[in-house]
């Protein structure tokens, strides 16, 4: 029922900005990203394929690998990647400023496996707690998030404790690893906790150890799709995308 609905929001929301597009020769759009783009993509994505006879593609890996395939080359049409990322790709004309949207933020928060009980992290004292209690602990390897927390975890003076039952994960498979028992504790964006079904959301950091990463998508200066493009990014900062941000535990950009 909640598609659904996100599928009649987009298509009332792409209304006349789309319908010059309907007798046009169909398009794939080529879309680099993390994994929260293709939750949003794989929502608002039917509807707009329905509208406008364009397939919308998204190729995903964490957005720090996502970059660097741009900057060695390979051929995209948007990109939705960190924001300093993004800007960084702009000052490298890789991407194209006037095209430059934040689309939507995400929280960290902490996983445990399905049913697991789950340890208190409500307070920066309960958290570290939990860290250190923890028989083992996983995040990426690379990331907007490994940024943050790899900074709180030396404010808090616990990296040696940490080191030898902490796994940094090359891909996005924090949540899956939880998941699977490989790691009692994951720590990610939210959205990527919620999107595994064996994985449990224990909660975000406390607020005073909190970071939001915001994702900014932003069209290629070479796309050959560039119009469609703009209009995809349109889509997801409109009432469709909002929605689905929402509902998979992120806020609008």
């Amino acid at each position: 029922m909640a598609i659904t609905r996100l599928r009649s929001a987009a298509l009332a929301a792409m209304g006349l900005t789309l319908m010059h597009m309907a007798g046009a020769d169909a398009a794939e759009l080529k879309i680099f990203g993390s994994r929260v783009t293709r939750m949003v993509i794989d929502d608002i994505g039917p509807a707009y394929t329905q509208a406008t006879g364009n397939k919308l593609t998204v190729i995903t890996d964490v957005a720090a690998v996502m970059k660097r395939r741009i900057e060695g080359g390979e051929p995209f049409d948007i990109a939705v990647l960190v924001n300093f990322q993004a800007d960084d790709l702009i000052k490298k004309s890789k991407l194209i400023a006037d095209t430059r949207a934040a689309v939507m933020r995400a929280g960290i928060g902490v996983a445990v496996k399905r049913g697991a009980p789950k340890p208190d992290i409500s307070t920066v004292a309960a958290f570290k707690q939990a860290l250190l209690a923890a028989k083992s602990i996983v995040y990426l390897k690379e990331g907007a998030s490994t940024l943050h927390l790899e900074k709180v975890l030396a404010q808090l003076g616990i990296v040696d404790a940490l080191k030898a039952k902490t796994t940094k994960t090359a891909g996005e498979a924090v949540s899956e690893m939880v998941a699977a028992g490989e790691a009692e504790i994951g720590i990610i964006v939210i959205p990527n906790i919620l999107s595994v079904p064996g994985a449990e959301l224990v909660g975000p950091l406390p607020a005073e150890i909190q970071s939001y990463i915001t994702f900014t998508a932003a069209v290629a200066p070479n796309s050959p799709n560039a119009p469609a493009a703009r209009d995809v990014i349109k889509l997801m900062r409109g009432p469709a995308g909002v929605q689905s941000i929402r509902k998979n535990g992120m806020d609008p950009g």
